[in-house]
Formats: C-alpha cells, structure tokens, sequence
C-alpha cells in the first residue's frame, strides 16, 4: 500500500512539474495614443517572467503572437526580454510565452570595435550604421567628436565588409605602390574598394569633424559647448540579434571644480531609424545645461529643419559632403522625452568656420537642463532618401511620431 502512495505521489509531482513548465504566459501590450505603432521593440522583465514561466534553468521558450506565429527575441544584458510588437493606436496586442524551442534568429543589429582604423566603434542595423571615434584618432590629433553616419540601401549587414576593403592590407599597399608609378591606377583601385564610394549598398557620405555629428551630446559652461573627444573606455553589452548596446565612458572634464566624467549608454533595435543613449555626468555639484544636436552643412537660409522644444524632438535634411556626386538625403534627428528648455539653429560666424569644421555651417541644438545624479535619456539617428526615407515628409513624420511615441511609451503587463 505504501508503495502504491508512493508511486502516485511521484506520479503527480511529474504531472505537476510538467504543468508548471509547459504553462502559457500572457504578455498585453497597450497603446496609450493614437498612433499604430508597428515593431516596437517592447522589453520585459526576465526575472518576472521565469517566475511566471515556472520554467527550469535548461528549458527555452518560444513568443508567439496572437496568430501563433514565433517572433524572434533577445534577452539583454540588463535582464529584459525584448521582442517586436505591433500595436493599433489606443489598442492592445497579446503575445503568449510558453516553453518550446526558438527558431534561428537572423542577426540584425551587431557591431564591435575596430582597432585596425584606429579605434572606431561602428554597429548598425537593418536601417542605418553608425560609428564613433576612439583614443587612437584623438592621438593623432584630429578633432571629430560627434557621431558619424554611413547610410544603407540594403537591409542586411555591410559595415564588417566595408572596412574589410578599405583597410585589406595587400590593397592598401598596392595602392601607395602605384601612386609612386600610376597615379590614375590608384586612385581607381581606391574608388574600388572605398566606402566613401557606393558600391550598391551605400556609403559614408556624412561630414562629423569637430561638431556633435548625428545627435551627440555636450555639456555648456558660460555659453560655450564643452566637447568631449572620443571615448576613453567602452564596453560592449549586447551584441544581436535585435538589439547593440555599448558602454562608453569619457576622460574627465574640468567644470568649475569639479572634474566630471561623462558615461553614454547607446542602444539599436532592429528595425529602428533612433539610437537610444543614456547619458550621466558623475561629480557635478549643481544642475548645467546640456546640448543635443545635429551639425548643419548649408547657411541657414538653405537649411531644410525643424526645431520643436514643447513637442521633444529637431530634424535636418543633411546635403551629405559631395551634393555633385548624387549621394541623395541623409535625414538627421533628435528625440527627447523629457522637457527642453529650447530648441534652434546656432550658426558659426566666420572665424569658426574657417576652424576645422568640416564645411559646416553651424548647428540644430536642443537644450535642457542636467541635474546633479541624475540620467539623460534621448534619441538619435539618421535615414537616407535612397534607403526607404523616400522625401523629407517622411522623415519628418517618423520623427514627429517617434517623439510621440517615446513620451507615451507602450503599456507591457504579464497576466
């Protein structure tokens, strides 16, 4: 008789446990506004998650939405589930999790430092790449400072490739052989491989120098922009599929006297035109002002912009740096959740456009206020009209929309 109990006690702990693991869990996605918002990556905590999943250490899980349909996902390196949802304006959208094997994941969204040109981090998604500069360009003495842009035609990745024929070293040194005897030949070999030249897939057509680029950030002391250089340490926290974060943090800045340290924390989502960046200033003693924005390469009176504080967000249609060589519209802009104090065009004078400023005219800042241990959050990033921003019209209405939908953020809720 005992071993009969036995025997059905454990019976029912299998029965149990197996219950527990295969449960179903219910993710409702609501949207606040009305707007659709279509593949948006939404994030959910793991931890939560699990608990509800029940689920053991070596067991996977699958997200479906409402049709059963797997979605592809990517757990963070701060412990969120993060996977695209699709969301009517003032609707909700249910995902269900339950345990199952996932199906392969393409890689969207990847990127890594490059040592071998000196010191950029470039990353990039099925939108647009992007790159930043390291220690060992600011040893040479150059001055850029802002983030750069390298626009994309195709969805896949293109940055691995391109620097691997810029930089190939056998190219390169055939290159510097011929310009001693050919000269015509090298500069042709250089055309055939150089990412400034569009090869089908885009290029790097985008002026940065010694300005904030595509959308960094600067501190402001007595009316004048404190520019950091580039990055002293970085840290690359996720890497794909659906999303790249990295870690940078700065030498220090002397300010008043105190020496601060800023540290950005940069994300892409697949499928996103907007880098999200977290910005903190440590050893402030009192709030500063603090500048967002974009470089401007046309007198104001060509500048196609806009600059909108009350509703969070700039734009600009940037010519990129050779108009003669039909390289198309890099569509440039900023997001800001949280209050701006303003929001305009700041233009050089003509002393300061003769000082390394890479043809520019001046810049689209955004201002707010910092506070001593607080965060910055906003976004950044770039369209191009040959890469699915077909005109103006459109790139405004994705930023406009996207300012929306960041200070409206989508509902997530486990049930």
């Amino acid at each position: 008789m005992l071993k009969t109990k036995n025997i059905f006690i454990a019976l029912f702990v299998t029965m149990l446990v197996a219950s527990c693991a295969n449960k179903d869990v219910k993710i409702v996605v609501t949207n606040p506004i009305d707007l659709d918002r279509q593949n948006e990556m939404v994030e959910v905590n793991m931890d939560n998650l699990v608990s509800a999943l029940q689920l053991s250490d070596s067991e996977q899980f699958v997200v479906l939405d409402a049709a059963g349909k797997q979605l592809p996902y990517q757990i963070t390196y701060d412990g969120k589930l993060i996977f695209p949802a699709t969301v009517a304006s003032n609707g909700t959208s249910t995902y269900t999790v339950k345990a199952g094997v996932p199906d392969a994941v393409e890689v969207v969204t990847c990127g890594r430092q490059y040592p071998e040109r000196i010191d950029d981090i470039a990353w990039e998604n099925d939108c647009s790449a992007y790159r930043m500069y390291g220690p060992a360009l600011q040893a040479t003495g150059e001055r850029s400072f802002g983030y750069d842009v390298w626009v994309k035609s195709v969805k896949g990745l293109v940055v691995e490739a391109r620097y691997a024929g810029e930089l190939n070293p056998e190219t390169v040194e055939e290159i510097n052989r011929l310009k001693e005897t050919d000269p015509a030949a090298a500069d042709e070999l250089y055309q055939s491989v150089s990412y400034h030249v569009d090869h089908g897939n885009g290029l790097d057509c985008y002026s940065v120098g010694p300005t904030l680029g595509c959308g960094a950030t600067a501190l402001v002391v007595d009316g004048q922009i404190i520019y950091p250089y580039c990055y002293k340490t970085y840290e690359i926290l996720d890497n794909g599929p659906l999303r790249f974060t990295v870690k940078v943090v700065y030498n220090p800045t002397q300010v008043a006297d105190n020496e601060v340290v800023e540290t950005r924390i940069i994300s892409l989502d697949a499928g996103s035109h907007l880098n999200k960046t977290v910005v903190v200033y440590d050893s402030l003693s009192e709030a500063i002002p603090v500048v967002a924005g974009v470089v401007l390469h046309e007198p104001l009176e060509e500048c196609r912009y806009e600059a909108n504080a009350e509703e969070g967000y700039i734009l600009y249609d940037d010519p990129t740096d050779n108009v003669d060589n039909n390289n198309g519209t890099i569509y440039v802009g900023c997001v800001f959740p949280g209050d701006l104090v303003e929001a305009k065009p700041v233009m050089y004078d003509e002393v300061e456009k003769t000082q390394e400023r890479s043809g520019a005219d001046g810049q689209l800042l955004a201002y707010t206020d910092y506070q001593p241990g607080s965060s910055l959050t906003y976004y950044w990033g770039s369209g191009w009209s040959k890469g699915g921003i077909d005109n103006p019209e459109m790139w405004s209405a994705y930023i406009k929309n996207a300012a929306a939908a960041k200070r409206n953020p989508l509902q997530v809720a486990i049930k």
